[in-house]
C-alpha cells in the first residue's frame, strides 16, 4: 500500500491547551511564548487607574489537568491556515476553559484527532464538540468538525498496579461512544492506517511497530471483555497513534500524546516512514513510576547518541515523569524545554535550508 505524502509547511503555531504542568517562569528558547506574556501582549488586560500598568486576571488564565490537548496550526499549499486539535484532556471543563483563556478561534478548528482511547485524552471531547458547535453558529457557520479516531474503541479500560499487576485497582472513565460523538455534531472518521489531513501538512500514524526490546508497553494495562465479562491483559495499547508535521528547513515535529508504544518506537517509525530528521519531540513519554525506571537511561541514550542528528528540542510533558525530565535535562541542557499548558510555539521554516538537512539514522 502506498503511503500518503506529508507536505512540508512553511510555518506552524503550536498551543498547549491541556497538560499536567504550568510554566510561567522559565526562560524559553526563541519562538516559545509563555502564557503570561500572551495575556499581557495579546489579550488586552485591564489597566490599573492609579499606576497605569496592566492588571493580571488569574481567572482568565489556563488551569493544568492530568491529560493532554494541543492545537496545531499549519499553513497548507493553499496558503490557508488549518487547525487540528490533538486530544481533548480528561474532563468537561479544562479544555473549554483553556480555549477561552488563550482566545482560540474555536470555530476555525477543522478536526479533532484522538491519539488513543484513554479518558485523560478523550474526556473533554463531547463538551468541546458542543462548544465548537455554538462557536460555529455564532459565526454564521454550519456545524462541521471531523473527529478522527481509531476504530477499536474499548468498552472499558482498567489499571492493575505493580509489582504483580494482578489486582484491578480501578477502571478509567468510559470514552465517548461513537453515537455520542455523532449526536454532538462530530463527523466521525475511523482509521487505523497512516493518513494525512490539513491539506497534507499533518501526518497521523497507523499502528506503531513495537521493535525496541525494552519498550514493553504498560504491564498493568487491562481491557474489559464484554463477551466473557472479564478483564483481559492489554499491555500494548495498539490503538495509539502519533502526529507529525514537517517544518521547512528544520525537519519533523513529533506529537506523541502518551507514548504507550514507546517514544523510541515512535521516533524509529517516523524516521523510517518519512525519512526526515527530527527537529522536536513533544508530549508524554510515559516513563513515570518505578516500573518504567529501567527504560529511562536507554531512552535518553537513544535520543542523544544513537539517533543522528539528535533532536533540536525535546518537550517531555503529561505522563513523562520527573525522573526522565531530569535525565533529559542533564543530557540536552536547555534543549529539554519544560513546556506546559498555555505555552505557544511559533515555528517558521526556511526552504533554502531544506537541501542541507542530513538524512537521519539510528542504531
Amino acid at each position: 500500500m502506498q503511503l500518503p505524502r506529508l507536505h512540508t509547511t512553511d510555518n506552524a503555531t503550536i498551543t498547549f491547551l491541556v497538560d499536567d504542568c504550568i510554566e510561567w517562569m522559565t526562560r524559553f528558547p526563541p519562538g516559545f511564548t509563555q502564557e503570561l506574556s500572551t495575556h499581557l501582549t495579546e489579550h488586552k488586560p485591564p489597566i490599573d487607574e492609579v499606576t497605569g500598568v496592566p492588571i493580571l486576571d488569574f481567572n482568565a488564565f489556563c488551569c493544568g489537568a492530568h491529560g493532554f490537548a494541543v492545537l496545531i496550526e499549519t499553513e497548507g499549499k493553499d496558503k490557508r491556515r488549518h487547525y487540528t486539535l490533538f486530544d481533548t484532556g480528561p474532563d468537561t471543563s479544562s479544555l473549554v476553559r483553556n480555549l477561552k483563556s488563550m482566545h482560540v478561534p474555536v470555530h476555525k478548528i477543522d478536526r479533532v484527532v484522538v491519539s488513543h482511547w484513554h479518558s485523560d485524552h478523550t474526556g473533554g471531547l463531547l463538551t468541546f464538540l458542543g462548544h465548537h458547535r455554538k462557536a460555529r453558529e455564532n459565526n454564521g457557520l454550519a456545524p462541521a468538525c471531523v473527529v478522527d479516531v481509531h476504530p477499536s474503541r474499548p468498552s472499558l479500560r482498567g489499571i492493575a498496579p505493580g509489582p504483580k499487576f494482578d489486582k484491578v485497582l480501578c477502571a478509567l472513565p468510559r470514552d465517548p461512544e461513537f453515537q455520542e460523538i455523532i449526536d454532538q455534531g462530530g463527523r466521525l472518521e475511523k482509521s487505523k492506517v497512516a493518513h494525512t489531513v490539513a491539506d497534507g501538512t499533518v501526518w497521523i500514524s497507523g499502528i506503531v511497530p513495537r521493535v525496541t526490546p525494552y519498550e514493553k508497553g504498560i504491564m498493568g494495562g487491562l481491557r474489559w471483555n464484554d463477551e466473557t465479562s472479564t478483564w483481559d491483559p492489554e499491555q500494548h495499547i495498539m490503538d495509539e497513534r502519533y502526529l507529525v508535521i514537517d517544518i521547512a528547513g528544520k525537519g519533523l515535529v513529533i506529537f506523541s500524546a502518551c507514548s504507550h508504544s514507546g517514544i523510541v518506537n515512535v521516533v524509529k517509525d517516523a524516521i523510517t516512514t518519512l525519512g526526515r530528521p527530527i527537529y522536536m519531540i513533544i508530549g508524554g513519554l510515559h516513563l513515570a513510576g518505578p516500573e518504567f525506571a529501567s527504560r529511562i537511561q536507554p531512552t535518553v541514550d537513544f535520543l542523544s547518541h544513537s539517533l543522528k542528528p539528535a533532536p533540536t528540542y525535546i518537550l517531555p510533558m503529561h505522563c513523562s515523569g520527573m525522573a526522565v525530565k531530569i535525565a533529559l535535562e542533564k543530557e540536552f541542557g536547555q534543549a529539554c524545554v519544560p513546556a506546559g499548558v498555555g505555552v505557544k510555539i511559533q515555528l517558521d521554516g526556511d526552504r533554502t535550508m531544506d537541501s542541507r538537512l542530513p538524512r537521519p539514522t539510528f542504531v
